[in-house]
């Protein structure tokens, strides 16, 4: 791996982007899983939350490896 891609070129980037799309999209009310109550916005919310929270580690961790090898 000579160099680190850009992250807005990544697939990691584009389904993070999907799901923190559909979890803020869920936690708006905006869609309404059936049956769900008010746990659907606590769940989208979450998931938007951890899917941001995932990739940010993720591309720590590809960076650091990236610097480590200059």
């Amino acid at each position: 791996m000579d160099k680190v891609k850009s992250g807005i070129k990544t697939t990691e980037f584009a389904l993070t982007l999907l799901a923190a799309i559909l979890g803020c999209v869920i936690a708006a009310g905006v869609v309404s899983p059936d049956g769900a109550g008010h746990w659907d916005k606590v769940v989208g919310a979450l998931v938007a939350l951890v899917s941001s929270l995932g990739y940010t580690i993720g591309r720590s961790k590809v960076k650091a490896a990236a610097a480590d090898k200059k």
